[in-house]
């Protein structure tokens, strides 16, 4: 068959065909002339030249005419408003035909607003603060496959002078109540705190809050709701306390809000979330604490300055808040690096507004009380001095006195340096918070390691404990 035939065969067949049937037996070059075979004329059929031909070139030319009619009837409807006004109707009166029944899906307002809170999962997170003033969270499940696996500590990043010194355990939804040195309290929520690794920095405080020059974060409270029957009570260094509704602090502002009022002297020291049954304990540098039932401090607004909760001797300082809990025992340390720890027993429930009792004896040798501490056994401390000197310890090292003692050296300060704070790092969160060595560390601008970090039990040079008479007992002043 030839190109003629092929030809031939499609104007015959028109749109219906499909397959080479008139195809002579024999193909390919025959009495000079190339013969298809059926393969190659199927090829053929498969272009679709069918089209081209007869039945079709008439359908064509009328689709073509049908088209530019259709788009004059078009260009006509959108040249004339009454026309397209009468379509638009004619239109929508046969959707209502075709679709006006009576509707079967119910609509109804949301008033609810999506937040950025609404797209994080939510999950435990360990959030650290350290000493320095940088924040970052680490997920729970790795910190606890950390713990599982046994694998020791890592390094950290952070500055050699800075060490984990607030560490939680909280929800990403939950909010952080962030208060400062100047009174004042901010709202964080977890997840705004960057997820970051064990050896990563975090990020600076100064970048997350607002803070004013010379303002730090002294005390964070993780809240989950703000329920009408807690309180936030707060301490300051003058020796005032405060109990406020937590209710009154669920207005977040952005800016923070002032928590408490104080004098130009005056900073707050400590903050707790209690119930309204429990006691509080007060330390003073002078080494007296005063110990009184919550209920002696009826609740105030949120703007008021307070009430006497110690009565400080001159020159001294309100300097630990605690609420004691059961199983606890007082840790309290001295500027001159001696410290111990007592029952929470041994101290008695007194008045408000009193000197108080005798926490630690006060001597040339032992200086001014800087710290108290509610720890448990397993705990760690870190005792930080006046030049940067960080020591971290197991509580277990500092035996256990009565509070009419004046302890045993803890650490040993070189001349004319002095401890300014000591910081509980709670047992289950040792390998989480801080991986600093185990016993001591030397820092910036201190003695030498081997010089630090003296265990209280291999003591002999007469530093061992030493009752004194309580003189301060019947010392006490009437509540306001």
């Amino acid at each position: 068959m030839v190109a003629g035939d092929v030809m031939a065969m499609l104007e015959r067949a028109g749109a219906d065909a499909c397959r080479p049937d008139d195809l002579p037996a024999h193909f390919g070059v025959h009495d000079g002339q190339y013969h298809l075979s059926p393969a190659q004329a199927q090829a053929i059929l498969d272009l679709r030249l069918h089209r081209l031909t007869g039945l079709e070139h008439e359908k064509l030319l009328q689709e073509y005419a049908d088209k530019i009619a259709e788009i004059a009837d078009y260009l006509d409807i959108l040249g004339d408003p009454d026309r397209l006004r009468q379509v638009i109707r004619e239109e929508l009166e046969e959707l209502v035909e075709e679709f006006g029944d009576e509707r079967k899906t119910q609509i109804s307002d949301s008033a609810h607003d999506l937040t950025v809170e609404d797209l994080i999962t939510e999950e435990d997170r360990v959030v650290t603060i350290s000493h320095g003033g940088y924040a970052k969270t680490q997920s729970l499940t790795d910190y606890q496959a950390q713990r599982r696996g046994g694998t020791g500590r890592s390094a950290t990043a952070v500055k050699d002078e800075d060490f984990v010194e607030h560490l939680l355990i909280a929800s990403t939804h939950a909010t952080i109540l962030c208060f400062s040195n100047l009174g004042k309290v901010y709202w964080l929520k977890v997840f705004h705190i960057p997820l970051a690794s064990r050896t990563a920095r975090g990020r600076p405080m100064i970048n997350l809050l607002p803070l004013d020059e010379g303002e730090r974060i002294t005390s964070i409270l993780p809240i989950e709701g703000y329920e009408t029957d807690h309180f936030i009570f707060m301490a300051t260094a003058n020796g005032t306390v405060k109990k406020t509704d937590m209710s009154l602090f669920s207005r977040q502002r952005s800016v923070g809000l002032r928590a408490i009022e104080l004098d130009d002297d005056d900073v707050l020291v400590g903050t707790a979330v209690t119930d309204g049954s429990q006691d509080i304990m007060l330390f003073s540098s002078e080494g007296k604490v005063v110990r009184f039932a919550e209920s002696a401090v009826r609740a105030m607004g949120r703007t008021a300055r307070g009430v006497r909760g110690i009565k400080l001797a001159p020159g001294h300082r309100l300097i630990s808040l605690v609420v004691p809990k059961e199983g606890s025992k007082i840790l309290t340390v001295s500027e001159n690096g001696y410290g111990k720890r007592s029952e929470t027993q041994e101290f008695p429930v007194k008045g408000r507004g009193t000197k108080g009792v005798i926490g630690m004896t006060m001597s040339e040798r032992n200086g001014s009380l800087v710290g108290a501490e509610q720890v448990w056994d397993g705990d760690e401390m870190m005792l930080i001095s006046h030049q940067g000197t960080a020591v971290r310890t197991r509580v277990e090292e500092v035996s256990v006195q009565g509070r009419n003692t004046q302890g045993v050296r803890v650490i040993k300060t070189r001349d004319g340096e002095a401890l300014v704070s000591v910081s509980r790092i709670a047992e289950d969160d040792i390998d989480a918070a801080d991986p600093v060595s185990d016993l001591d560390q030397q820092v910036s601008g201190g003695a030498p390691s081997d010089d630090i970090g003296i265990a209280a039990g291999d003591l002999a040079d007469g530093s061992e404990a030493r009752d004194t008479s309580d003189s301060s007992e019947g010392d006490e002043d009437p509540a306001e």
